[in-house]
């Protein structure tokens, strides 16, 4: 190794070894001179990863290690002054200390609220959510780090003409001007300096200091691309010491020169980063020489790294691929592949547990390592969760969002609840979540959840707040006495714990700082149990202690903040959790890894598996700037945003040089097709051009595996459910509607009369379609009820009088007022002209009659009962029977074949005397009335020929169905025929028809 000097490592060499192999033989193998050498890492992971690279080297012989330290900063992750002898430089300068993420973040959110007042007193729209300005200025606080990292003021803001853009982004640029003249005293008054200030600070003095007293011993820079200029400053700093050098991850030195010149203007190139570099140092590429240490170190494939060369090549020199078919390059052919595998995966499910199978294959080999390298989070945690099943444990080095935690969870649903004042959703999510206990037991706890929710949240809501819920509570009939008393009790000690954050959160304006306090107590209070308390319980484990920091961050930071509706805290905390991850600190398989691909830079794995390569995940699309658009990010100097894409090229090159790399997608991802990454598509190009079509064709086999993890070999469709329960526990007494319930499905009567299931009601449900109709039927039957003969003189107004009345509770929602009113004025429009015509007519009316027949059956009587919606008698003396119907009519067809056997019994029991206080007369007509109020609002499908012979049918019918069901051996079996099944069927999922029915079918 020789002072001023720049190296690289190869992709497809073990950068960290080859790195301890030359730092080894360059001390002459003199441990003493090898600890006094100097090595500049990326990251604190790379720099771990390059004392167990010694280690190996040692054959795991205690040695002397040179100082591996972590640059101060890489590519535009956070800067953490804490490392080492950083912090001695930094105390040196005497620089104030770094502001807090979360303060600062704050700080700006308040600047953002100020300048959404002055918008808005200008007549523009503007944020004024404190959830919209935290996440603005989140954006605001990356940009601001970005304009420092790169060396730029914001000074330069006046050279942008705002005329040249559209007018919402002239208006921003008043704003970053403002805030930039207000900020730089902000921090003056706070002590601080933003964090990027610190390294702008810290590296260049840190390069004076060695220019200033040059040390002897090696000092050597390795594995950074220097995207970030200060890192770059720094590296020329180091090439000007005696022993300084410089060691690149991958540099091409083998690409022409037209290609190489222009990978200088495609930012999305992987060495675009490395070719700004040179050019920055003023190295020629000729010049960077090969590092000594990677010689006679295993690499991938023969060809791997110049097939990587090609695949990567310029967009404006890849007409250069239509030469490699020719052979044109004797050292590259088809087996450059090999040691690639591609799967290309149904979806995310089949992706991770193919990869989970590919990962957990490599630990039959003893000492073997594997890793996933992707940006795709959610890919990663699938992953994860795929190897549980094989008990082990393999963390994501990126963490896991701390807002996915259970107790972070807890806290946002505690949150929910509140701004919800106890509405029936947001309240029983938080209770029923595990750290829920109340100071009670679990079990005891869950219990009176559960009462409450079945006798009073299910259905229509109640009033707001605990308060609301005590009114519910204390209306349960008297039969309920037992449950309302225990309910009432403890909604008493809900409401202690929980009703100072709903009293906070109900408040038009509220400290922040204080309901922080309040949503901390009152989740520990919730959380509380009967053998812990509720801050052992809820800030316990690495989430936990995340939590704990959080909130003691807040109590600080959010009294910059002014004062806020008490309702939007759920959004601020949910803005103030992103971005934050939790990072497990033991327990992770040893073996095995997920990392990101920043982590996995320079990290060596038998198996390196790529995941998530569609378009728009890997690479991803550049995150839209809320505070800059493109062109004024051009104007004022900031990187193009392709620049990322030309990073993370470079990361996806230096991962296919493991040994076996394999490349995974998702073919569709929630059902819709995605895209190749551009990485994959240019592979198949140069594959083709190779002729290895078959060796990087998508290997079908890991995801077949995996589906064959949890199908059984062959599986039997279950039987139909047939339950004979003995005739005296059958029922002797059903309505009209439910015999023909009966005759479509005996299934749903056995559920029904003999097992008493019933559905349970929505939560918080809005009227439903049976209100809507039962208040349709309750004004229609008023009106008819007050005028049985003769119209009124204003029919139409008397009529939408009693349906004002009959909708009268539910009137205030909005639905309601917006939809099922006005149909409703068009059924009584219609009602009253159908009325006027059809009272000529009549003799009289009868509405809402009770009725009931009794057959006698082979196991006894059977009990008929009914109530006809109105019954008719007509100027001969005959009976007309009317159904109204707010959905749809039984069609004249279903009446005669007797499937809808409704109106012919009413019609039977009318006949025999069956309605109190009506005289027997035959019956001459049976019609439904649909009284819906679309498109036309009313509908009448009447039968009037043959009505006699459709009773008479009706009768024979029923008792052959009575006599059937006597029979014990009569199975109330469910009918799989949709024709025939009832309409509206609440125990269809108990008969598990999906199960049999097809099965029955093909038989």
């Amino acid at each position: 190794m020789q002072g001023g000097r720049v190296y690289s490592i190869p992709v497809g060499a073990p950068f960290l070894d080859a790195l301890a192999a030359g730092l080894w033989d360059a001390s002459g193998r003199d441990p003493i001179a090898l600890s006094r050498a100097t090595v500049l890492l990326p990251t604190q992971r790379a720099a771990r990863s390059a004392a167990e690279a010694f280690l190996r080297l040692g054959d795991g012989r205690p040695m002397l290690l040179p100082a591996l330290q972590a640059l101060a900063d890489v590519d535009d992750q956070d800067l953490d002054l804490a490392h080492g002898d950083d912090a001695g430089v930094a105390a040196a300068l005497d620089l104030p200390p770094a502001i807090p993420p979360l303060r600062r973040q704050l700080l700006l959110a308040r600047l953002v609220l100020a300048y959404a007042d002055r918008l808005e007193d200008d007549g523009v729209a503007a944020p004024r959510s404190p959830e919209q300005a935290a996440r603005l200025a989140a954006a605001l606080a990356r940009l601001i780090d970005q304009v420092q990292a790169e060396g730029l003021g914001f000074e330069r803001l006046a050279d942008i003409v705002p005329a040249d853009y559209a007018e919402h982004w002239g208006l921003t640029l008043r704003f970053l001007s403002i805030v930039t003249e207000i900020w730089p005293q902000w921090l003056i008054e706070q002590g601080a300096v933003d964090p990027v200030t610190g390294r702008a600070a810290l590296l260049p003095a840190r390069a004076a200091a060695g220019q200033a007293a040059p040390p002897a011993d090696p000092v050597v820079i390795a594995g950074s691309t220097g995207s970030v200029p200060a890192t770059a400053g720094l590296m020329r700093a180091v090439l000007g010491l005696p022993c300084g050098a410089l060691v690149l991850p991958g540099l091409d030195l083998e690409s022409d020169a037209d290609a190489w010149a222009a990978v200088g203007g495609d930012p999305a190139h992987p060495q675009h980063g490395m070719h700004r570099l040179l050019a920055g140092l003023g190295v020629e590429r000729g010049d960077v020489a090969p590092w000594p240490g990677a010689a006679g170190l295993p690499v991938a494939a023969p060809g791997r790294a110049a097939m990587l060369r090609e695949a990567m090549r310029p967009a404006a020199t890849t007409e250069a691929w239509r030469a490699l078919a020719t052979g044109a390059d004797p050292g590259l052919d088809g087996s450059a592949f090999d040691g690639i595998r591609r799967i290309d995966a149904p979806g995310p499910r089949e992706e991770a547990g193919a990869i989970a199978l590919l990962m957990r294959e490599v630990l039959e080999t003893p000492g073997r390592t594997a890793a996933l390298v992707t940006p795709d989070r959610g890919l990663a945690r699938r992953v994860a969760s795929e190897l549980e099943r094989w008990e082990l444990t393999v963390d994501d080095s990126a963490g896991r969002p701390l807002a996915e935690s259970a107790p972070a969870a807890f806290l946002r649903l505690v949150a929910d609840l509140a701004a919800g004042q106890a509405a029936p959703v947001p309240l029983l999510a938080a209770l029923k979540h595990p750290l829920a206990a109340g100071g009670r037991s679990r079990d005891s706890f869950l219990r009176l959840v559960r009462r409450l929710e079945r006798r009073v949240l299910r259905g229509p809501r109640p009033g707001p707040g605990i308060d609301g819920l005590r009114r519910a509570v204390a209306g349960l009939e008297d039969k309920l006495a037992d449950e309302r008393a225990g309910l009432l009790v403890w909604l008493d000690d809900l409401d202690a714990r929980l009703d100072p954050l709903l009293a906070l959160l109900a408040e038009p304006s509220v400290p922040a700082a204080e309901v922080a306090a309040a949503h901390a107590r009152a989740a520990e209070a919730l959380a509380a149990s009967a053998e812990e308390s509720g801050a052992d319980r809820l800030w316990r484990g690495d989430a936990g202690e995340a939590l704990a920091r959080l909130f003691d961050e807040l109590r600080d930071a959010l009294e910059v903040l002014d004062a806020i509706p008490g309702r939007s805290w759920p959004g601020l905390f949910e803005a103030l959790l992103e971005g934050r991850a939790v990072r497990p600190r033991w327990g992770a398989h040893p073996r095995l890894h997920i990392l990101g691909a920043l982590e996995a830079r320079l990290q060596r794995f038998d198996r390196v598996v790529l995941g998530g390569l569609n378009e728009g995940t890997w690479p991803a699309e550049p995150a839209p700037d809320p505070w800059m658009s493109r062109p004024m990010r051009r104007d004022f100097g900031l990187p193009a945003l392709e620049r990322r894409i030309g990073l993370a090229a470079h990361d996806v090159t230096m991962a296919l040089g493991a040994p076996e790399a394999v490349l995974t997608r998702s073919t569709r991802v929630e059902g819709t097709p995605t895209v190749p990454s551009r990485w994959l598509l240019r592979l198949d190009t140069v594959a083709r051009a190779l002729g290895a079509d078959e060796r990087f064709r998508p290997d079908p086999v890991p995801a077949l595996w995996h589906g064959r993890l949890d199908r059984p070999d062959r599986t039997e469709p279950g039987a139909a459910p047939l339950p004979r329960p003995p005739v005296d526990r059958r029922p002797r007494r059903l309505s009209v509607t439910r015999i023909e319930t009966w005759l479509r499905d005996p299934y749903s009567i056995y559920a029904s009369q003999i097992l008493r299931l019933r559905r349970l009601d929505d939560l918080d449900t809005d009227p439903s379609a049976a209100e809507r109709g039962d208040a349709i039927h309750k004004a229609l039957d008023a009106f008819v009820r007050a005028w049985p003969r003769d119209l009124p003189p204003d029919p139409l107004a008397r009529l939408l009088e009693f349906g004002r009345a009959s909708f009268a509770g539910h009137l205030d929602r909005p639905g309601v007022q917006a939809f099922w009113w006005p149909r409703f004025e068009r059924v009584a429009a219609w009602f009253v002209e159908v009325e006027r015509e059809r009272r000529r007519s009549l003799s009289a009316t009868a509405t809402e009659q009770h009725g009931e027949l009794t057959l006698d059956g082979p196991a006894g009587p059977f009990v008929v009962t009914g109530i006809a919606d109105r019954i008719d008698r007509l100027a001969d003396g005959s009976y007309a029977i009317v159904d109204y119907k707010t959905g749809g009519n039984p069609s004249k067809g279903e009446l005669k074949s007797g499937s809808a056997p409704q109106l012919p019994l009413e019609a039977l029991m009318l006949e025999r005397g069956g309605f109190p206080g009506l005289p027997t007369a035959p019956v001459s007509s049976l019609a439904y009335w649909r009284v819906g109020g679309g498109e036309p609002p009313g509908r009448i499908d009447e039968v009037a020929d043959g009505v006699a012979d459709l009773v008479a049918e009706a009768e024979a019918g029923l008792r052959d169905l009575v006599a059937t069901f006597d029979d014990p051996a009569t199975p109330y079996h469910a009918v799989p025929d949709a024709a025939r099944r009832p309409r509206f069927n609440d125990y269809e999922h108990l008969a598990r028809i999906g199960e049999w029915a097809a099965g029955e079918e093909d038989g």
